[in-house]
């Protein structure tokens, strides 16, 4: 296979960026200029190996084998061998000039990996250590891009990331058990509070289950609201991209306390609270 030079390598990654960039924890309008590149790089590398765990048909052990196979071309990519794939093309460049944290490109393939072979999670820890390898190497990495990864702030980062991926388990409960059969609320909690899988099932809210997941809304809303300085802190765009996402987040989880008759519901924000979250962030 041919090895594509650097410039089409990187516009292989803003491509595939600008179709999906809905999904990205950061909007493209708030990223300097110079910043968009690396950014579209770090997502294609994630968008291109969650297909592997979660889309198409591929046997469980064709998806093991595909991630492997990543892993095996990050750890060379990150060593400065040649690579043909284009994603690792521009990910060798975007390691060299910003010197990256490798490890949180791995942290990201462990969770993958989860997508493949986990649907249950024991205990609320075991759901934090999968949100602390999908979701807060998202932020860390930002962070070390803008030059902005003190302490305080990866440790803030990870909050709000947590946060973020717990609120999207939250308002996709009836999805990720119909689609993946996944249920990401703890299986403790689950039998603490007397519900069944079957009311995942078939989407029964009952008091039972609105009591289990006001425990889950809680936990993710304190964990966003300590993560919130971040948002303050930071400056520019960047601060108030991220002010915006928290706002919009707290939004999501008054509005999923308002859908307490139905848990399986997909809140939907108004549009007063978009008015008031700007405002806020502003």
């Amino acid at each position: 296979m041919p090895i594509p030079d650097l410039e089409t390598a990187y516009n292989h990654c803003q491509r595939l960026a600008r179709r999906h960039y809905e999904n990205f924890p950061v909007a493209s309008f708030a990223l300097p200029k110079a910043l968009r590149r690396p950014v579209a790089v770090i997502y294609a590398f994630a968008r291109t190996a969650d297909d592997f765990a979660d889309e198409g048909d591929l046997t469980t052990d064709e998806r093991l084998q595909r991630l492997d196979d990543y892993r095996s071309k990050l750890t060379a990519c990150a060593r400065g061998a040649p690579a043909t794939d284009p994603v690792f093309v521009a990910l060798g460049d975007v390691l060299l000039r910003h010197a990256l944290p490798v490890q949180l490109f791995h942290d990201l393939l462990t969770a993958f990996t989860m997508d493949v072979t986990t649907t249950r999670y024991a205990t609320f820890d075991d759901v934090l250590h999968y949100c602390r390898h999908s979701a807060n190497p998202v932020g860390r990495l930002l962070l070390h891009l803008y030059g902005h990864d003190s302490e305080i702030n990866l440790r803030q980062s990870d909050a709000v990331c947590t946060a973020l991926q717990l609120i999207n388990f939250w308002q996709d409960l009836g999805q990720d058990y119909d689609e993946n059969n996944r249920i990401y609320v703890p299986l403790e909690d689950i039998e603490r509070f007397g519900v069944n899988e079957e009311q995942f099932a078939k989407k029964i809210t009952g008091r039972a289950l609105r009591n289990l997941m006001d425990v889950q809304i809680q936990r993710a809303r304190e964990l966003m609201e300590s993560g919130a300085p971040l948002g303050r802190r930071l400056p520019g765009r960047l601060g108030f991209e991220l002010r915006l996402t928290i706002e919009t987040a707290l939004s999501i989880l008054t509005a999923l306390q308002r859908n307490s008759h139905d848990a399986f519901a997909r809140p939907r924000l108004t549009k007063r609270d978009w008015l008031r979250g700007i405002w806020r962030a502003v």
